[in-house]
C-alpha cells in the first residue's frame, strides 16, 4: 500500500472528525461513511467520561478538534517532505500508550503507518476506546490500511522496534525490558512560563489555557512558573479567574481539597484563589491544582538553569523571553512536527 494512499485515509479522517464540537455536531454529507461512524462517534464521546472520569466531553471534543486541524493535506505535506521514504524496510512497532489525556498516543500511530512500518498498538486502560475506532474508521475508507493496524490487550509481542511512554517509574522497566530493540522510551515532562511583568491581561488568559486544559495532566500543560522577585500574582489570578468553573468539576475540586490540605498541614505558605493554589518549589512536577513558581534574578540565568535541565522540560511559554518558546495559549495546540522529547519519531522509525 503506497504511502499517498495511507494519507488519503488519515485526510478523510481529519475531514470525518472536523464535523464534531463542543458547540455542534454537524454531519457534513461528503464525508464518507458517516451513515456507519457518525452516530456512533457522538455517543463514545458521551460516553467516555464513564472510560476516564478525566475525559469530559470539552476535553474530548478538544483533542478531536485539534487532530482534525492538523489531519490536513496541508499540514501532512509539510510535515513529511521533510523525509526520505525511499529505502523504507517494512517492520512491525510496538506502541506502548499513555492515557492521561484524550488521544494522546495518535501522533505515534499517526508516525508509525505513514513512514510505511506496521503499528502494533498496547492502548492505556485509561484510553482503550478512541483510537481503536479511529482506526476503524481508516479501515473502513480503505480496508487494505488493515495489514498495517493491530491492537492486542495482552503481552507485547512479535515486534522490531518499540515506542512506549509512561513514568520515570515505568520506564525503568521499559529500557530493561526493550534492552535488545531499537526503541524510544518517553519519562515524565513538565512545561513551564517564564514572566517578567509585562504580559497583557489576555497573554495570562491565554496562560490559563497551558495550564487548565486537560486539568493539567499533559505534559505540555505549564506546572511551573518562573518569576521576577518581587513579582505582583494580582494580575496573574485576575486573568484565570476565567477558568473559575474548574472547581465545580468534582475529580479537580478533590484533587484542590486534598493537596492544599497537604501543603497546609505541611506549613507551607500557598498563595490560593479557591480552584488554585502557587507554592514556591523548586521542582518542576507540581500535583493537579496546583503551580509551582520559582523567582528569578536574570533572563540569563533562567535560560542557563532550563537548558540544563532540558531533559525534564516539555516546552517553555514566555514573551520572546526564553529562545525557542511558544506563544501563550498553544502549548496544547503542537504541529505536526512538534515531537515529543525533542525526539524526531519519524527520523527513528525510517531508520531502521
Amino acid at each position: 500500500m503506497l504511502q499517498i494512499e495511507k494519507k488519503k485515509c488519515f485526510i478523510e479522517l481529519g475531514r470525518f472528525l472536523s464535523q464534531f464540537s463542543l458547540d455542534n455536531n454537524i454531519k457534513n454529507e461528503t464525508v464518507l461513511h458517516n451513515n456507519l461512524f457518525f452516530d456512533d462517534f457522538i455517543t463514545l464521546i458521551e460516553l467516555s467520561q464513564s472510560h476516564n472520569g478525566w475525559f469530559t466531553p470539552e476535553q474530548v471534543y478538544f483533542s478531536i478538534q485539534s487532530w482534525a486541524k492538523a489531519l490536513t493535506e496541508d499540514q501532512l505535506d509539510q510535515w513529511l517532505s521533510a523525509y526520505d521514504f525511499s529505502k523504507v524496510n517494512t517492520k512491525t512497532i510496538g506502541l506502548i500508550l499513555a492515557g492521561n489525556i484524550p488521544l494522546v498516543g495518535f501522533h505515534d500511530f499517526l508516525s508509525v503507518v505513514l513512514t510505511g512500518h506496521k503499528v502494533l498498538v498496547k492502548t492505556s486502560s485509561n484510553d482503550q476506546k478512541l483510537l481503536p475506532f479511529l482506526a476503524k474508521y481508516l479501515i473502513a475508507v480503505q480496508p487494505e490500511i488493515q495489514n498495517y493496524i493491530t491492537f492486542t490487550e495482552g503481552k507485547l509481542e512479535g515486534f522490531d522496534a518499540v515506542i512506549a511512554t509512561g513514568s520515570n517509574n515505568t520506564a525503568r522497566y521499559f529500557e530493561f525490558y526493550f534492552k535488545d530493540k531499537p526503541s524510544i522510551i518517553r519519562k515524565n515532562r513538565n512545561s513551564v512560563a517564564v514572566l517578567d511583568g509585562t504580559e497583557s491581561h489576555e497573554e495570562l488568559v491565554q496562560l490559563g489555557e497551558d495550564i487548565f486544559r486537560y486539568f493539567g495532566l499533559g505534559c505540555r500543560n505549564v506546572s511551573k512558573l518562573f518569576v521576577p522577585k518581587g513579582y505582583d500574582f494580582q494580575n496573574f489570578f485576575k486573568a484565570i479567574y476565567e477558568y473559575k468553573d474548574v472547581i465545580y468539576y468534582e475529580k479537580y475540586s478533590n484533587n484542590y481539597d486534598y493537596n492544599k490540605a497537604v501543603f497546609l498541614m505541611s506549613n507551607f505558605k500557598l498563595l490560593d484563589n479557591e480552584f488554585l493554589t502557587l507554592k514556591e518549589d523548586s521542582s518542576y512536577a507540581s500535583p493537579i491544582s496546583s503551580i509551582f513558581y520559582e523567582n528569578y534574578e536574570s533572563i540569563e540565568t533562567i535560560a542557563n538553569q532550563l537548558l540544563a535541565d532540558e531533559d525534564k522540560i516539555q516546552c517553555i511559554v514566555s514573551k520572546n523571553l526564553i529562545k525557542n518558546s511558544i506563544p501563550f495559549g498553544m502549548t496544547q495546540q503542537p504541529k505536526l512536527w512538534d515531537y515529543a522529547d525533542n525526539v524526531d519519531t519519524v527520523a527513528f522509525l525510517l531508520n531502521l
